[in-house]
């Protein structure tokens, strides 16, 4: 209805209304108005509206309570993991340049760190040793399962220290080769899958037995986690050890600042033939089905604001798991770059980013943002 038509039929309202006024009593002219004002009634009230009344969404959402009903998944502090970086130094407490906001911490740091988050809520950590001591790399990366290593002295003080903390353990080599790869590698600089596996598996229960609660397997080797899940069978723990798998991760230029923070950048080439290619979507939806059916737990998507379908995808495969994403070192650092060249305001900016990969399917998000969100999300 145009404007026009509608002051029309507003106007003709208010003359047969005066005209009601004086009659006596109804007529079939009066009848006829009756029915002319509930028309024009009706217009007056639709005015807005284009189409069906379906169509009228606003008050749905009018009140702040009201909107977050809107949200499929709220983010709360129970789905927050917090990378912690392990140093072998056990007094190190350096601030990671690239890394805003964000340490390499020795063993003897990380009580006095964590004792206020916890207290403010903080559920879970994910710990990445970074072996510091020089000559300890190796071409096997044997430092990853030494006892006296950063990952399992930091499990076991956690484990007495926070008993309700539940940790994390990733289990990769990069940090701990000399030549800086995922794996074992063969004389033409190749990664060597079946050595690779069985020295990952053996890392992964080392770190079990030591009491992680979780192992996350993030070198990208074709088969890795029917190895460890097999593995923590025979040694009778596969009830009580979550495996997480880092079943689509791709490789890309977001790494930099966490690949500074664990001496992990690859001493030559790059990790393009074991992580998954940007494009590679069915690549990504392959792996996770593989991954699911070797006996994951929870399937994780990293990066995660630039694979959103992915882990669509990986909700949509994995519909009965919590579907992890990790929002990257890149990311956190693109986003305090532009809030500090006054782009947006960080804190909002890293709830709607958070918001967008738990609207994609994810239940579970590893952020840096932990810390600050322990804050926010209590306000």
């Amino acid at each position: 209805m145009s404007f026009s038509t509608l002051v029309s039929d507003l106007h003709f309202r208010d003359n047969a209304n005066d005209r009601a006024s004086h009659a006596s009593r109804p007529s079939a002219q009066s009848t006829t108005s009756s029915n002319a004002r509930s028309y024009a009634s009706t217009a007056a009230t639709s005015v807005s509206v284009s189409g069906d009344i379906s169509s009228q969404l606003h008050g749905g959402y009018s009140h702040p309570l009201a909107r977050s009903w809107q949200a499929e998944r709220q983010l709360t502090k129970s789905m927050l993991i917090y990378p912690l970086f392990i140093s072998d130094q056990d007094e190190e407490e350096t601030l990671i340049p690239s890394l805003p906001n964000q340490h390499r911490r020795g063993i003897n740091k990380l009580v006095p760190h964590l004792e206020p988050l916890v207290r403010k809520g903080l559920r879970s950590v994910i710990l990445f040793g970074v072996p510091m001591a020089p000559n300890v790399k190796d071409a096997l990366g044997t430092a990853a399962d030494d006892p006296q290593g950063p990952v399992i002295q930091s499990i076991r003080l956690l484990r007495a220290r926070f008993p309700s903390l539940f940790i994390v353990a990733d289990v990769c080599l990069c940090e701990y080769t000399s030549h800086g790869h995922c794996g074992i590698l063969r004389d033409d600089g190749s990664l060597n899958n079946t050595l690779s596996v069985d020295r990952i598996s053996d890392v992964a229960m080392t770190y079990a037995e030591a009491g992680a609660h979780c192992v996350a397997p993030s070198d990208m080797n074709d088969g890795r986690i029917r190895a460890i899940k097999l593995k923590l069978i025979e040694a009778g723990i596969a009830h009580k050890i979550v495996l997480m798998s880092y079943s689509a991760k791709f490789s890309g230029c977001m790494y930099g600042p966490f690949r500074d923070a664990a001496g992990s950048c690859p001493s030559f080439g790059d990790r393009k033939c074991y992580q998954l290619p940007p494009g590679g979507r069915g690549l990504a939806r392959r792996a996770i089905h593989r991954d699911i059916g070797e006996g994951a737990d929870i399937i994780m998507v990293k990066p995660a604001s630039s694979y959103l379908d992915i882990i669509s995808d990986a909700k949509e495969i994995g519909k009965d798991m919590p579907i992890a994403a990790y929002q990257v070192s890149g990311e956190f650092a693109m986003i305090h770059a532009a809030a500090a060249a006054g782009v947006f305001n960080i804190k909002t900016m890293a709830f709607e980013s958070t918001e967008g990969i738990l609207r994609a399917g994810a239940t579970i998000v590893v952020s840096y943002f932990t810390p600050q969100f322990l804050d926010w999300l209590s306000s």
